[in-house]
């Protein structure tokens, strides 16, 4: 986490930064802004809003880019008529998914906001051991089912039940489930952006939490909790169209 400083020769006083700033940890002296990184949760706000580029973290500029219309907008007809269209995909192509399209769809989730800029999540990608965690999860589910856990008529022994052949999941985990959840939801539209599909596997997140096997190959600390699990790869089957929905359960008031 960083801490920021200003360059009072930039700075103009304009106040902007101090007015954004929630935790008031920004004042106004002879005027120029002066931090005192007291209070600060780094949320970024001042160094966005400073129409002279002069508020500076101490971790470099490296994330940081400027606002260009052409490359920061969507239109909201787009936007929606990708939520509308993605679609859980079970069936895959026999092919990895690369390194840098992974990277991008984690990027998606950093960059997703948390409770008092926490940034609490952090991210597990499987790959190689797919293999023998699904082994392990796999017979974790059918004690379940022994002993009375219903899943609703799905057909456990179908090949691959829990990831349906995808050659990579996407775990994310934190004390807030909310937090992660947002993170995973962009996180799956950078994945559909890019060519590929994803469902999330909320049975491989109840038995891995409870799985010490399956926690010690993760390396999962004794804290760590897996919020979501999220299978991506390319499809192998193509949608048509949008489906129905039910209509919003809205209350105006």
């Amino acid at each position: 986490m960083f801490r920021i400083s200003i360059d009072h020769n930039s700075c103009t006083g304009c106040g902007l930064c101090v007015s954004d700033c929630l935790v008031n940890d920004i004042e106004l002296t002879n005027g120029k802004a002066l931090p005192h990184n007291e209070n600060c949760f780094k949320c970024g706000h001042c160094i966005a809003i400073c129409p002279q580029k002069a508020v500076e973290p101490d971790n470099g500029r490296e994330d940081i880019k400027e606002y260009d219309e052409d490359f920061f907008t969507i239109e909201p007809e787009t936007f929606l008529n990708v939520v509308k269209f993605r679609r859980s995909v079970r069936h895959y192509q026999d092919k990895k998914v690369e390194l840098d399209k992974i990277e991008k769809i984690i990027e998606a989730g950093r960059f997703t906001e948390t409770a008092s800029n926490s940034q609490g999540v952090s991210y597990i990608v499987i790959r190689k051991e797919i293999p023998q965690i699904r082994e392990i999860a796999a017979k974790k589910l059918k004690r379940l089912v022994k002993i009375g856990y219903n899943i609703k008529g799905l057909d456990i022994d179908k090949d691959d039940f829990l990831f349906r052949n995808a050659p990579a999941l996407l775990l994310t985990l934190a004390k807030s489930e909310v937090d992660a959840g947002l993170a995973a939801s962009n996180m799956e539209i950078m994945a559909v952006t890019q060519g590929l599909g994803a469902f999330f596997s909320g049975l491989f997140v109840m038995i891995a939490n409870h799985d010490k096997k399956i926690k010690d190959i993760l390396e999962m600390q004794e804290d760590d909790k897996i919020v979501t699990c999220m299978a991506v790869g390319y499809p192998n089957v193509k949608y048509f169209r949008t489906v129905p929905r039910k209509k919003a359960n809205i209350r105006w008031k």
